[in-house]
């Protein structure tokens, strides 16, 4: 349980902390409104992503015997990971336009983060082949997975919305880019799990 667990904290994480419109979202709110206002927008993915999850969840159950489709998930899954490791090695300052976004509401976090291809591609190679794994060894895994997945990505732009409006060159400090390299690392260590796993299904290794 507690591998997965740890896979789930390290992408929450990376993807809480990613520059994006949700996280300008969440900004752009708070720094308009208050701490509440960008909270709500940091809760979208977990109202809007219920679905998805839930659809990629029953097609990768359904191809659960058909070992050569998910081999190529994973390695779609890895390829995707990687490109995401290699985002967060090259983050740099971030800068926030909020002239063009203060006019956004919290329903509009939630289309964008529902319009967002990221939540499908995510979840459709990477999380749910991994609840399924999780759900051979037993339903605890299974469920430590996206809970902590969910945790760290709503808890860290959370705590973000609250550091930005005390310092708002948090996104361009040492600690913020070290934490997000950092991150990019051990998911590009991540990526070449799922190639392997990728290459087992598929019998080449």
């Amino acid at each position: 349980m507690l591998h997965f667990l740890t896979i789930g904290t390290v992408l929450g994480l990376s993807a809480g902390l990613a520059p994006g419109p949700l996280l300008t979202l969440v900004i752009s709110e708070t720094l308009r409104h208050d701490i509440k206002a960008g909270m709500k927008v940091a809760l979208a993915p977990v109202i809007t992503d219920l679905p998805i999850v839930v659809l990629a969840l029953f097609l990768v159950s359904k191809l659960s015997h058909f070992h050569g489709i998910l081999g190529i998930i994973s390695l779609a899954g890895g390829m995707l990971v990687f490109f995401l490791g290699y985002q967060r090695i090259r983050t740099k300052s971030v800068e926030m336009d909020l002239k063009e976004i203060a006019s956004r509401s919290f329903t509009k976090g939630v289309l964008a983060n529902a319009l967002s291809p990221h939540p499908y591609l995510f979840w459709f190679s990477v999380g749910a082949p991994t609840m399924t794994r999780a759900m051979d060894h037993n339903i605890s895994a299974a469920v430590g997975f996206p809970v902590s997945f969910y945790v760290f990505l709503v808890g860290s732009k959370i705590v973000l919305a609250i550091l930005v409006g005390r310092s708002r060159s948090l996104f361009s400090s040492g600690a913020y880019l070290f934490t997000m390299r950092f991150l990019g690392f051990v998911l590009c260590g991540f990526a070449v799990v799922l190639f392997h796993d990728g290459l087992s299904l598929l019998r080449i290794i």
